[in-house]
């Protein structure tokens, strides 16, 4: 029997998945700027200062560094701290405390301590918020050894891959779209945690395959729904985690359809469409009929003009483009 679903946005979702984990475990604490008394910037927390109380849901002040070092300390001491950024832009000032302490001391130690803290992280254009406010860091993430990163698509993978990240024991950053909190999506009653390195097949298709993550998992949709209207079959997937990442099904779905378009919005030069077009190259060269595209952002500092700021983000007619220019 399936379990019945409710339709809640994926800000909603966020907080239930730490809501849920709080009250599963007393070792869950979340600490950051202006979550307990404002309910956090975009406003998703309200509400967790009062069933949880100051001890747990802790304010902290405008330090990134010195509360990242305080959640690092934290787990190792056997706490399970939830940290905010409150601008994914802002883990450049905590970069010493995440790269250098939270992502090496378990093997520094021989796996005599662990770090199993969850960093919360936004990302995303959209918000006429400028260059410092409007980054998408995820790839600087994924390319340290030691810490592991997902970035939920939708509301029920945002509860299912919070629940993952809080009960691992290594570190993991959680980047979250910052333009998709009030997107609203189905969930079940029940979510489980979802596992990381097991990417989701969003929409099936036989004629390419659109690798696509976070936001442009919703552009990817978009720009499949009207290329079905053509003919053509676009099998969209979301790998869900960049670390670790599901490189078998991303090969798995690009042998069968012989063509690959790959979106994020990170930069696209050294970025995420940079490495995935590589496992996928690696893995499915032999069945490719046409070289892989990638579809990241311009190389070039957020603007805060609205029209330049879309102009630098991939859209939907951009994957149409790509699609029907890659087809015979």
């Amino acid at each position: 029997m399936s379990t019945p679903e409710k339709q809640i946005t994926f800000g909603e979702a966020v907080k239930q998945g730490i809501a849920e984990e709080m009250r599963r475990d007393e070792s869950v604490i979340i600490m950051g700027e202006d979550i307990g008394s404002a309910g956090g910037v975009f406003k998703i927390l309200v509400g967790l200062r009062e069933e949880f109380g100051d001890d747990r849901v802790i304010d902290t002040p405008i330090a990134e560094a010195g509360y990242v070092g305080l959640g690092v300390g934290a787990a190792l001491t056997g706490m399970r701290p939830i940290v905010e950024i409150m601008f994914g832009d802002f883990i450049a000032l905590a970069m010493d405390q995440i790269v250098n302490q939270a992502a090496k001391l378990r093997y520094m130690s021989g796996g005599q301590a662990t770090v199993p803290m969850t960093i919360r992280a936004t990302m995303g254009a959209g918000r006429s918020s400028a260059a410092q406010h409007s980054q998408s860091l995820h790839a600087w993430a994924a390319h340290v050894p030691g810490l592991k990163v997902a970035i939920p698509s939708t509301p029920k993978d945002a509860i299912g891959l919070f629940k993952t990240a809080v009960r691992d024991d290594n570190p993991v950053v959680v980047f979250e779209d910052k333009m998709m909190y009030a997107i609203k999506g189905p969930v079940p009653e029940e979510v489980d945690p979802i596992p990381f390195g097991v990417a989701d097949v969003k929409r099936p298709g036989d004629d390419v395959t659109l690798i696509a993550t976070s936001s442009m998992v919703l552009v990817a949709l978009a720009a499949a729904e009207a290329l079905a209207k053509d003919g053509i079959d676009c099998e969209v997937i979301d790998p869900r985690t960049m670390v670790p990442l599901d490189s078998d099904t991303l090969v798995e779905s690009v042998s069968k359809t012989g063509h690959c378009v790959v979106i994020d919005e990170g930069c696209q030069s050294f970025g995420v469409t940079a490495e995935l077009a590589s496992v996928v190259y690696a893995g499915a060269f032999d069945f490719l009929d046409a070289p892989i595209v990638r579809l990241g952002a311009m190389d070039v500092p957020v603007p805060f003009s609205k029209p330049l700021e879309d102009a630098t983000i991939p859209n939907e007619q951009d994957v149409i483009t790509a699609v029907r220019e890659m087809l015979p």
